[in-house]
């Protein structure tokens, strides 16, 4: 298959995943940065192909053969992302970019060394599941949104979920990390804005860093 047919399939999948997207061709063009009319079109033809069911003006559904795509793709991603963080310590955006390219030319048998290579890993260095090589995810996802958290609890932070490097450069800024600790102080809930404290330091965050922020109650 085609890196577009791919990546098309991959972004799908992922904005099903997100609360604050939906599947709608206009929201997939949005993401792969083509045009509605270009992304409408690739819809239809992944229809004929049995990858996804179009219907117009509805939201785009995989069928089971374009869900094992969409994990293939990302599996490989994923683990790429795994190698490069920590061969090289390149930052979260850099592993990212870099894992969009390798995705499309890595053929399973390398994936499935890749994988033994790193301990067969759960997630990558974002805190996103990876899925196995059957394209199964077997980790429970209990994690919420730092938006939906209670003021004077801690959590852990448990996933990024972003593709831009000005979100990863600000995180890595404030050491907004995976597997790091914070505290939410105050949530402003009319203004949508949640403020925390980690490493002592004060941060507030508006909505667009809340809903992709991913974080699970700690447990000390």
């Amino acid at each position: 298959m085609s890196v577009a047919i791919e990546n098309f399939v991959k972004a799908i999948y992922k904005n099903d995943k997100n609360d604050s997207n939906d599947t709608k061709p206009g929201n997939i063009a949005r993401k792969l940065g083509i045009s509605n009319a270009a992304a409408t079109d690739m819809a239809k033809k992944l229809a004929s192909k049995n990858l996804l069911q179009y219907e117009k003006y509805q939201a785009l559904q995989l069928t089971d053969q374009g869900t094992k795509m969409a994990l293939n793709v990302i599996r490989k991603h994923r683990l790429w992302e795994a190698l490069l963080f920590k061969l090289f310590d390149m930052s979260l955006h850099e592993i990212h970019r870099e894992a969009e390219l390798l995705e499309h030319e890595t053929s399973n048998f390398l994936a499935d060394r890749i994988s033994e290579y790193l301990g067969n890993p759960k997630f990558d260095p974002h805190g996103d599941p990876i899925p196995n090589a059957n394209g199964e995810i077997t980790t429970i996802d209990t994690s919420i949104a730092l938006s939906n958290t209670q003021e004077g609890k801690t959590y852990i932070i448990s996933r990024l979920m972003s593709d831009e490097k000005e979100f990863f450069d600000f995180c890595a800024l404030n050491g907004l990390k995976y597997g790091n600790s914070i505290t939410i102080t105050k949530q402003f809930s009319k203004n949508k804005m949640t403020q925390i404290n980690i490493n002592n330091n004060i941060i507030i965050l508006n909505e667009n860093f809340t809903k992709i922020i991913y974080v699970n109650e700690a447990n000390f």
